[in-house]
């Protein structure tokens, strides 16, 4: 259990981090706080999340074996004799100087985002006369999600990188990045008739789900991967190992309540169910393309002179799905290069936020159709 010397230290720093994009905020004329500071926000978050793969991918997860601190202190410099013994003792080990300050940058960042959360969640009471309850409750419900969020991470250094806590763990940072998407995207300030009376359209909305589904999988499938370290498991492309469908193990391969490295009869995991995990999501891949990329041609055909934001979009979305198969088909070429990793998963994220701008899509209309709603 923490102490509350450490929490306080702990509360000191993410203040200090949120203090940063904040003190920018002040600085930048248009648009009113809140809705800076929401953006703000779903920015850090991204930031996050490419930190988080950053952290995965250098090993540097247990960098400080304990939680929410570095042995018990705040900072890996007050902790610095007891990580140079672990380090000594076990030099190639998941403790080492350099690992214990990435885990500790990334756990200031998660402590960021929840700092500017709590802030939202402020301003949406101060504004409750103005904006109404819905900005409210949708902000602790952000609250919830990252306290959440918080709680996997810390099972991810205490079940000593379990796939599916660290996969789980991955999967909400996305849920939580889309939602703060989706509320930054509101003009809470502005709540008129207009926005009150869109309509959905069933086609849009339809691509849409599907998309989101396909995608959600997806980004599952790669976690699994990644979390399970099976990148390299089929080293050549497009075969696996050189065969068109090679030999696959579904059972132990997705066995999900196991630790890192053992299957669910605590024996080393087999070299046949890497491979069924790289398979299966190299394979969906596939899916994934189809679906996004028809709504990505749909949108672009669909998109009208009243719409640009769509037609961007949708271009945004191509060129993503194109940077997904690259970064993604190198990997295995070239053996898992840190920097084709980082993008891979950041590409992920900006498909999200892709998908959740695009949903207004679903309701968007014309200036003028928006001008004759506010004049009803």
């Amino acid at each position: 259990m923490p102490d509350l010397v450490l929490l306080l230290e702990m509360g000191a720093i993410a203040v200090l981090f949120a203090g940063i994009p904040l003190a920018y905020l002040w600085t930048r004329s248009g648009y009113s706080f809140f809705q800076k500071l929401n953006w703000v926000v779903v920015f850090v978050t991204f930031d996050l999340i490419v930190f988080g793969a950053f952290t995965r991918l250098t090993d540097s997860g247990l960098g400080c074996p304990d939680w929410p601190g570095c042995y018990g202190t705040s900072t890996p410099f007050h902790a610095l004799s007891d990580i140079q013994q672990a380090e000594s003792a076990l030099p190639t080990g998941p403790v080492t100087v350099m690992k214990a300050w990435i885990e500790m940058i990334h756990r200031y960042l998660a402590m960021t985002v929840g700092a500017l959360i709590l802030l939202q969640v402020g301003i949406a009471f101060k504004k409750l006369k103005s904006m109404g309850r819905t900005p409210f409750i949708a902000s602790l419900g952000l609250l919830l999600l990252v306290c959440i969020q918080g709680a996997f991470g810390a099972w991810t250094v205490t079940l000593k990188l379990q796939p599916i806590i660290v996969t789980i763990h991955l999967m909400l940072a996305l849920v939580l990045f889309a939602c703060l998407t989706a509320y930054a995207q509101q003009a809470w300030e502005e709540a008129t008739s207009s926005v009150r009376t869109l309509r959905i359209r069933l086609l849009p909305a339809l691509l849409i789900v599907a998309s989101f589904l396909v995608l959600s999988m997806q980004v599952f499938l790669g976690a699994w991967v990644s979390t399970n370290y099976a990148v390299l498991a089929c080293p050549d492309f497009p075969t696996c190992l050189g065969s068109a469908w090679p030999e696959t193990n579904w059972a132990e391969g997705f066995s999900l309540w196991r630790e890192l490295g053992l299957n669910a009869q605590g024996e080393f995991i087999s070299p046949v169910a890497l491979q069924t995990i790289h398979w299966a999501h190299r394979v969906f891949a596939v899916l994934v393309l189809f679906c996004l990329g028809f709504l990505g041609v749909k949108a672009y055909c669909l998109a009208t002179p009243a719409t640009p934001l769509l037609k961007g979009f949708a271009k945004l979305l191509i060129a993503l799905l194109l940077l997904q198969v690259i970064t993604g088909i190198s990997n295995v070429i070239f053996q898992w290069p840190l920097l084709a990793a980082l993008l891979h998963t950041a590409g992920s994220a900006a498909l999200v936020f892709c998908l959740v701008r695009m949903s207004q899509w679903a309701s968007w209309k014309s200036p003028m159709q928006m001008k004759m709603a506010k004049s009803l």
